[in-house]
């Protein structure tokens, strides 16, 4: 006999708690049922379940036994879905968490085009900075930039990187000179970011060392990235930004990139889903989608 099939006969008869109720489950006989268990228990040489003319219950090994078959027969149809999809569309709903600006800017138009380009698939997006936990079950995907906390169960793949500058507006440079090296930073005004009483730190790439980092002096703090760059533009100082954030005030002169000499520091961009048997085709499409897409962006 198939030893899966039987597997999946064994399983059904210890969920129902009968033979009975597993046969017309599975649309066989009786006496079929308890074959296929018999064949397990000879093929094991140990009893699964007890059986008496009223009841059945799991043996102690039984119970073991029916634990593994259970993931057996899981990652059997794991495998199966994922043939499957290989020869269709993506289809049904992908609900996927970004931060605010950086998903409004480059996440969402990424899978927005892969949704236009695949009827099927639904999209439900949530762009909230904080960090939310994929076990609680409202979303499948997670894009996260930056340092990430090591929690079992969550798969993690990077999708990006993005280059921080230091910049500043023609008329403020104009008006206070312009700094050449990094300890030229702390002579002048900065604006930076600050959430929740908390103000992010500078950080300036060194090879094989751990990065500089730097918190200016400063009266402006702003807890939107896009509004320091609005400052940044109108003169009020010098900001710490991410180049595809400015790149186009860059392009047309509103802002000047600063300390030429200087690698850029990166911040990874990552996509996080939890651990699971197989990745779903419409997970696997839209991750694949965001990598190819967000360096080409970011750049």
């Amino acid at each position: 006999m198939d030893r899966l099939s039987s597997m999946a006969v064994f399983v059904k008869a210890a969920d129902l708690g009968s033979f009975a109720a597993a046969a017309d489950a599975l649309d066989l006989s009786g006496p079929m049922v308890g074959k296929h268990v018999r064949f397990l228990e000879q093929r094991l040489g140990v009893r699964l379940i007890n059986r008496t003319t009223r009841r059945q219950s799991l043996t102690e090994f039984g119970r073991a036994y029916y634990d593994r078959c259970r993931s057996v027969l899981a990652e059997a149809e794991a495998a199966d879905a994922l043939a499957a999809e290989q020869l269709s569309e993506p289809r049904g709903k992908l609900r996927v968490t970004m931060p605010v600006l950086f998903g409004r800017r480059c996440v969402a138009p990424v899978l927005l085009e892969l949704a236009g380009r695949h009827p099927k698939l639904e999209l439900d997006l949530s762009f909230s900075d904080p960090l939310v936990d994929l076990s609680d079950g409202g979303f499948d995907l997670a894009i996260r930039t930056g340092t990430l906390e090591d929690k079992a169960g969550l798969i993690c793949r990077r999708i990006a990187r993005q280059r921080m500058i230091v910049c500043a507006s023609p008329s403020y440079l104009a008006n206070h000179g312009t700094p050449r090296e990094i300890e030229d930073i702390g002579t002048h005004q900065a604006i930076l970011y600050g959430r929740s009483g908390h103000v992010s730190p500078w950080l300036f790439a060194r090879d094989d060392q751990p990065p500089i980092q730097l918190t200016p002096v400063s009266r402006f703090r702003l807890d939107d990235l896009d509004a320091i760059a609005d400052a940044a533009a109108a003169g009020m100082g010098v900001a710490w930004l991410p180049y595809w954030l400015v790149r186009e005030r860059i392009q047309a002169g509103a802002l000047v990139p600063l300390l030429p000499n200087q690698t850029g520091f990166l911040y990874d961009g990552y996509a996080l889903w939890l651990q699971a048997p197989y990745l779903p085709l419409k997970f696997r499409l839209a991750v694949d989608a965001l990598a190819a897409a967000l360096p080409r962006l970011m750049t």
